[in-house]
């Protein structure tokens, strides 16, 4: 049975806790003692008995041979296999051994074992980890396996272990950082979608930093060992701080938890009691599953998170789902994109804190004086609302321009200013700000015009263009906006751009509400833009290069693309941004943008990433290209603004 309902994780595939067992020819009852008795959700059981090797099998009995499979496939339903069990390689094969039989059983059995697990409709396999660091014939069978393989997933088992280089003498294990395996692995089985990652908790942790690459990995489970546990002081087995803050972070991205081992803790003596009252009143339930006590503290992990605030559960399924950005100067918005961002409450209040600190600026009070406020880019209505609004909390006049070149959407406009009773305040203009003669200068200009990079909706060259009515000693809201980026591994997002096998999607920036991925670096700033903007050479063209370095504690990591954010000073101390740093609460009117890689570039501590980034301006486009040069260059990306761009 899952391991707790909890508000917004009902679809969590981390709701699932498995146990790992040995061979056992009688599938229907290891699953009947492990799920309907222990309450465990799956099993990963070996499919072949682990005595046997294909070169002692006689030749002359080859023809009648049955391989020692656990059980046929009719032992269990198809729905039992597909949901109940993960096949667990047999643990003995190297297919990199120095010795060629074991390596030619190796290739035979892993085949042989994959083979049924297919026939099976499994969703997974377990494959053993590697013996040592070279494991290339072993990643090239996967390889092969994964060209033919159905939907089935293979979990590669990676011990959770990064050895610090200081704290290494003579006796330690070759092994520094079990990331690196991992890395080897996955590039000689070319990225593929299929192949994740079952990583080995031990007692013992690596950094945070070392811990936190592989959220942005493909990790399917985690498998606890019960040596792993401490006792608490009523004798129940628990885990450490550490070890409960990264389940916890486990959970969060959908990773299964997988009990393994024996029991190594006495069960308190009413544990039997709590244990049988859990289960049929069968002989089995009665004694208890031996690892129950280790199954309820998973579940009690899961029941103490926190539930997802509206929010989160509202942006689940957009988790880490590529999105092309809006281009709104070349298309008119439809209703319902209108309508998710008028939701965003938080955003309207930051206008209008702004717009209110501007009037008590500009307009003394017991003044008379009727300031003109343009909304340029006005949509449906709600800053001409947000500027009401300030007006009335500040007692100040005001006359409005709503700009907006949307048809549709001045239709609207029109409905509202009735309805709101707005005639005599509020003039709807419907026009391109770039082309409208106003017949008089603003006080103030309002926009919402921003993307999630901050310019990459060409903010720019429309304030640019609408600057020509704002007063000489006018103020535009927003009055600056910087974007930032920041080198991350997204091994999700990597192959779904991966998936479509063209040139076009590795060159196009993407909006995308990013979750299973890790923040190698802090972000850095990468173009500013000012309103109003004054100066003689006025350019929107611009060149930036950026240097990252990781954590000297993380280890290696693969930088699959950039995450990019932006905040914006709306007026003096009144922003509004995503950077993660100082992102404004409980905003979702903005996803982060997603700059990928043709080629991931590995990056190692101490060897600083070092990035370029360009925005580039033509007679109808405005477009961005990208490119690493250290450590190791890559290709400029859109070059010329070939696959991505947006229409002026």
């Amino acid at each position: 049975m899952p391991l707790g309902d909890k508000v917004g994780w009902e679809k969590s595939e981390s709701r699932y806790c498995g146990v790992e067992t040995e061979f056992n020819e009688d599938i229907p009852q290891l699953l009947s003692y492990n799920i309907s008795s222990g309450g465990f959700d799956f099993v990963v059981a070996p499919l072949m008995d682990p005595t046997y090797r294909p070169s002692l099998v006689g030749k002359d009995t080859g023809r009648s041979f049955v391989l020692p499979f656990a059980g046929s496939d009719l032992v269990l339903s198809p729905s039992q296999w597909s949901s109940h069990v993960v096949g667990k390689i047999s643990s003995w094969i190297d297919l990199d051994s120095e010795d060629e039989t074991l390596r030619k059983d190796s290739e035979t059995t892993l085949n042989q074992e994959i083979a049924w697990a297919n026939h099976l409709s499994l969703q997974a396999c377990l494959l053993p980890c590697p013996k040592g660091a070279s494991c290339a014939n072993y990643a090239r069978c996967v390889n092969q396996i994964l060209q033919g393989l159905n939907s089935m997933q293979l979990w590669l088992r990676i011990p959770l272990m990064k050895t610090e280089q200081d704290s290494m003498d003579e006796n330690s294990s070759n092994l520094i950082d079990s990331w690196e395996l991992w890395n080897s692995f996955r590039l000689l089985c070319e990225h593929h979608s299929q192949l994740a990652i079952a990583l080995d908790v031990l007692s013992s942790l690596p950094s945070v930093n070392s811990l936190g690459r592989w959220f942005g990995e493909s990790v399917r489970a985690a498998i606890i060992h019960t040596d792993s546990f401490l006792t608490n002081a009523r004798g129940y087995p628990c885990l450490s701080k550490r070890h409960q803050k990264l389940v916890t972070g486990f959970f969060d991205h959908s990773v299964q938890v997988v009990i393994c081992g024996k029991l190594v803790h006495s069960s308190p003596k009413a544990s039997s009691n709590v244990v049988a009252n859990n289960f049929d009143n069968n002989v089995e339930s009665v004694q208890g599953h031996p690892l129950r006590l280790y199954l309820d503290y998973v579940g009690f992990l899961f029941q103490k998170m926190d539930p997802l605030p509206e929010q989160e559960r509202f942006e689940l399924g957009y988790r880490d789902f590529l999105q092309s950005p809006l281009q709104p100067l070349m298309d008119n918005l439809e209703a319902q994109t209108y309508e998710t961002f008028e939701k965003d409450s938080v955003k309207y209040i930051q206008y209008q804190r702004a717009i209110s600190k501007a009037l008590l600026d500009r307009v003394p009070d017991e003044s008379s004086i009727t300031t003109v406020l343009m909304v340029v880019g006005a949509g449906r209505g709600p800053l001409v609302r947000a500027s009401l609004q300030a007006a009335e909390e500040t007692g100040r006049k005001l006359k409005v321009y709503a700009v907006e070149k949307n048809p549709n959407a001045v239709v609207t406009l029109h409905s509202l200013v009735k309805l709101e009773g707005w005639e005599d305040i509020v003039t709807i203009i419907s026009c391109d700000m770039r082309h409208w003669d106003a017949p008089e200068k603003a006080d103030i200009l309002v926009s919402e015009l921003l993307g999630s990079f901050g310019d990459n909706e060409l903010s720019p060259e429309c304030l640019d263009g609408a600057q020509r009515f704002l007063k000489q000693d006018g103020i535009s809201i927003p009055s600056s906006y910087t974007s930032f980026i920041q080198p991350v591994t997204a091994s999700k997002l990597y192959n779904d751009v991966k998936s479509h096998k063209d040139l076009v999607h590795f060159e196009t920036a993407y909006v995308v509400k990013l979750h299973n991925i890790a923040r190698l670096a802090p972000s850095q700033p990468v173009f500013t833009f000012t309103h109003p903007n004054y100066t003689s050479k006025r350019s929107n063209q611009r060149y930036k290069k950026l240097q990252f370095e990781i954590a000297n504690d993380a280890g290696s990591a693969l930088v699959h693309g950039f995450a990019g954010y932006f905040d914006a000073t709306l007026y003096k101390d009144v922003h509004l941004g995503i950077e993660p740093s100082t992102a404004t609460p409980n905003m979702f009117s903005w996803f982060a943008i997603f700059f990928p890689l043709r080629t991931p570039v590995c990056i190692q501590p101490g060897s600083p990433l070092e990035v370029h980034f360009w925005r580039c301006c033509g007679a109808s486009k405005v477009w961005y290209e990208w490119s690493v040069t250290s450590p190791s260059p890559t290709a400029v990306h859109n070059s010329n603004g070939r696959s991505y761009w947006v229409g002026l």
